[in-house]
């Protein structure tokens, strides 16, 4: 058994306040809330020109929009958490491990909304970047709850104590109970099970090899219902929610990050099929999808676009009973072994988002000797760091065929408003997706500070090498309850384009610091191919870029909060 960091007993107590942990993170959260409304004040004076808020100025005042943003990320956070402590004390499963995981969350983020809020690696955001008033911050400071908790809430001695729990706790499914109800801790056990026979022996062989993951893999995935999670009953899905879809995607993401993409591909298919398709197209499309049988992608992005949708090219002609597509296509994922493409292009000449459709665009498989076997279409593979496993491919279309009928909806330029409705489920997954990321960093991190010895002991023993594995358990357990938040919002029918972009902002940046961190625990050894962490890490980066590059996401935050959302 590997050797924990020295016991309580011999460092002096920890500051545990598991006492009086719910009021004060009630309260707290409340500080921070009065706190973020000072700071919205603040920022819609620098970017308001004669009473109303200014596009010209967001832009020009950027890096104040963007840390509001990220400001109202850490303070939703905090109320989830909150919210997620209070629930798992009425359900009498809060015990001492998820207290400290709370109280450490709370004394860090508070500490860093007057401190600092990190955006990037060289970006910090601090209170006098948005405006916010000397007096606003003093009150924030001496609230009674605040300065318990940045005094006493991250101290080395609770570090020190979670770090206790964490080494006894080495294996479990996550590192403090996740708050889920029975139905999904099941669905967890299920997917942690397959991921750990099935995907991680083999997903690190896959990376180096630059290898598809085998149709084998994928099969049993059809079989478990990973494909049809969140597609009616009625079209041969299993008619689950969201939050079921998170933690699906949050462990096979754990085992690789390319196995818990597979399904974001069926699972925006499906959703622009169940929002903006007609009966014909659901009854035809979506039982394929649910069973496996049809394998989707998302065929969106140009080579000179990138987030700028309105500027796409790529244009679909209509003649007789066919559209004729001719432009180009970039980072499109798992393209080469898709059965239909979702194809944005556009098919009128009317400007911006109003010519754009939506395409169900039908190929035959290919396979790396001939990726594109369709007449009309070529294209070839992305290298690319990590996210491997599916491959990506740019293409380009010369008058590519696709049946009319195929129009999603049957009405043209529908296709933006179509792909919007989708953004809030693919980023609720790409959280999730980014949670397994930063559970997989942290596990391979605590594997190896336990069993590498130096200077007699395991690094586990050593403060500055527990203290990284403390912060990636804290931040995890934060970054999954906002995501679980957003999944019940959309659950709940509710619009949660706000809560989705702020889980999948937050969660990417917990997905990069745990990488980052778990190869640092490895030394020079993480630095070798050989050694997984490697490849976590190359996994990792790509989350702060898809679905929304984490600039734009803040960008689309900070416009919803100065815009008047909440």
């Amino acid at each position: 058994m590997s050797q924990a960091p020295a016991s309580l007993s011999d460092r002096g107590a920890a500051d545990i306040l598991l006492p009086d942990l719910l009021p004060l993170a009630k309260q707290a959260a409340d500080a921070a809330d009065r706190l973020l409304a000072a700071a919205k004040q603040a920022v819609v004076a620098k970017v308001s020109r004669d009473g109303k808020v200014s596009a010209a100025l967001i832009e020009r005042e950027q890096f104040a929009a963007h840390g509001l943003a990220w400001a109202a990320t850490y303070v939703e956070a905090l109320r989830q958490l909150s919210a997620y402590a209070h629930r798992m004390s009425e359900e009498k499963r809060l015990g001492e491990f998820e207290a400290l995981i709370v109280q450490v969350a709370f004394g860090e983020y508070l500490t860093q909304m007057t401190g600092g809020i990190p955006m990037s690696q060289g970006e910090t955001v601090r209170p006098r970047d948005l405006g916010i008033a000397e007096a606003d911050i003093a009150a924030f400071e001496t609230a009674p709850a605040v300065k318990t908790l940045t005094a006493a809430g991250n101290t080395a001695e609770v570090r020190a104590r979670i770090a206790e729990f964490i080494a006894a706790n080495s294996g479990a499914a996550t590192f403090g109970n996740a708050g889920l109800e029975d139905t999904y801790e099941a669905i967890r056990d299920q997917m942690r099970k397959f991921a750990d026979a099935e995907v991680m022996p083999h997903a690190h062989e896959w990376h180096l090899k630059d290898d598809y993951i085998p149709l084998e893999v994928i099969a049993q995935m059809s079989e478990l219902g990973v494909f049809g999670l969140t597609i009616p009953e009625e079209f041969g899905g299993l008619g689950l929610g969201k939050e079921s879809m998170c933690v699906v995607s949050e462990e096979l993401s754990r085992g690789y990050i390319g196995v818990g993409s597979l399904g974001t591909r069926s699972e925006i298919a499906a959703e622009l099929i169940l929002g903006g398709g007609t009966k014909d197209q659901k009854d035809k499309w979506l039982p394929k999808i649910a069973s496996g049988e049809v394998l989707p992608t998302a065929v969106f992005t140009e080579p000179n676009t990138g987030s700028d949708l309105a500027s796409l090219k790529t244009r679909g002609r209509r003649e007789g009973d066919v559209y004729k597509v001719t432009g180009n296509k970039t980072w499109i994922t798992h393209a080469a072994r898709a059965d239909v493409m979702t194809l944005l292009c556009r098919t009128n000449d009317e400007p911006g988002y109003k010519g754009l459709s939506m395409l169900l665009a039908e190929k035959p498989r290919g396979d790396d000797a001939n990726p594109f076997p369709a007449e009309g279409m070529t294209g070839g593979e992305i290298e690319v760091l990590g996210y491997r496993g599916m491959k990506e491919f740019e293409i380009g279309f010369d008058n590519f065929e696709v049946k009319a009928e195929n129009l999603l909806g049957g009405e043209e330029g529908q296709g933006f408003k179509q792909l919007m409705q989708t953004f809030e489920s693919a980023r609720i997954q790409t959280a999730a997706r980014a949670v397994g990321v930063a559970q997989s960093a942290l596990e391979l991190g605590l594997r190896y500070a336990q069993e590498r010895i130096q200077f007699g002991k395991p690094i586990f023993a050593f403060p500055r090498v527990f203290g990284k594995l403390v912060m990636m358990a804290v931040e995890i357990m934060v970054a999954r309850q906002l995501t679980y938040f957003a999944a019940r919002e959309k659950d709940g029918g509710r619009r949660c384009d706000l809560e989705a972009g702020m889980a999948k902002l937050l969660a990417a940046r917990v997905a990069w610091a745990a990488a980052d961190n778990a190869l640092q625990i490895h030394g020079g050894n993480g630095f070798a191919l050989e050694y997984p962490v490697s490849r976590v890490l190359c996994d990792a980066r790509i989350l702060n870029i898809f679905e929304g590059a984490a600039e734009i996401q803040a960008q689309v935050i900070a416009r919803r909060l100065l815009e008047g959302g909440n």
